[in-house]
């Protein structure tokens, strides 16, 4: 006890701390997600989002050349497209914003860094929902589970088929992952990996997002993103996805669910990966625009706290920016 014990003694020094440090966090567990819009001259700002764009393919492939070469761990891409229908035919669509995309990043680097795609409708359909709508017995009108995750299946195909390294469905349907692997396998994309949305709660910190997609949503997604209140229906998701072969589990929002973000990382045999998300990042800089907090200070604290509660990977629409603060 005090006196013999000081802890202070491990704060003495910039050096010091950096050596006892317990947790780090490098560029390479950054993931950055992009917006690439259709029928764009320019980029188009997102008003609740200051600092990110909606891309044209060219400015889309020259923003990545800065991420990659700032170190990130990889791309996580979204597509805008210019017209939408019921099915989300513009996701399968070989020639859609998302696909053409990915090809033009897949042959700007090759195997240089990690391509992800979202691997989900809500972008395509003009109802804004991320699935098939169909009616019950009842005559009420719902997302078609079974019906979706064949979308999802001829969606993970044609992103494959355009490049993607990794393929993320984020949908939240009963058996999803086991479906695309099964798939993906069988059209001898073995390689492909799977990013799987275990834990994605119907969160409200969506909102700057659905902006960002020119979301056309109306009522909400309670009926297949999980409930805030659950933590252990969290943990059931990631162990089927597991069991169905995910080979990375996502936990989505990240930062007022760490306490689930570190149950699932202690249930994980796969990589873990937490999605900052966009009104995470809208709050923190919305404060520090009014003074009230330091900017900088505060993304490299909620990276810290992302990755201290268990996560390998991070997806942060500050990935380049703090790769560049971390180097």
């Amino acid at each position: 006890m005090y006196p013999d014990h000081r802890p202070r003694r491990l704060r003495t020094t910039p050096a010091m701390r950096r050596l006892v440090a317990e947790t780090t966090t490098t560029p390479r567990n950054l993931v950055l997600p992009m917006f690439v819009a259709e029928g764009l001259s320019d980029p188009r700002p997102i008003a609740s989002l200051p600092g990110v764009v909606q891309h044209t393919q060219d400015t889309l492939v020259r923003a990545a050349h800065d991420a990659v070469a700032a170190g990130v761990g990889g791309l996580m891409l979204f597509g805008v497209p210019a017209h939408r229908d019921a099915a989300g035919s513009g996701a399968v669509d070989p020639d859609g914003v998302l696909n053409r995309a990915l090809g033009a990043l897949r042959s700007e680097f090759g195997d240089d860094t990690v391509l992800m795609a979202d691997t989900c409708l809500d972008e395509f359909t003009d109802h804004g929902h991320c699935g098939v709508l169909s009616r019950d017995a009842n005559g009420r009108e719902r997302i078609d589970n079974d019906l979706t995750v064949q979308r999802y299946v001829d969606t993970a195909l044609a992103q494959a088929e355009a490049g993607a390294h990794v393929v993320s469905p984020s949908g939240m349907m009963d058996g999803q992952v086991g479906a695309i692997r099964a798939a993906l396998d069988a059209a001898n994309f073995r390689h492909t990996s799977i990013l799987a949305y275990s834990a994605k709660y119907a969160s409200a910190l969506y909102g700057p997002f659905r902006e960002a997609v020119g979301s056309t949503l109306i009522g909400d997604r309670k009926t297949y993103q999980q409930d805030p209140a659950n933590i252990r229906e969290a943990l059931r998701e990631t162990r089927l996805d597991l069991g169905e072969g995910a080979d990375m589990v996502m936990v989505k929002p990240a930062m007022l669910y760490l306490d689930v973000l570190r149950e699932v990382a202690a249930e994980s045999t796969v990589p873990v990966a937490a999605y900052q998300v966009s009104g995470e990042y809208a709050m923190i800089s919305a404060a520090a625009v009014n003074g009230w907090i330091d900017r900088d200070a505060v993304i490299l604290e909620s990276l810290t706290s992302i990755r201290r509660a268990g996560a390998d990977i991070v997806l942060t629409y500050w990935a380049a920016e703090a790769a560049a603060m971390l180097r």
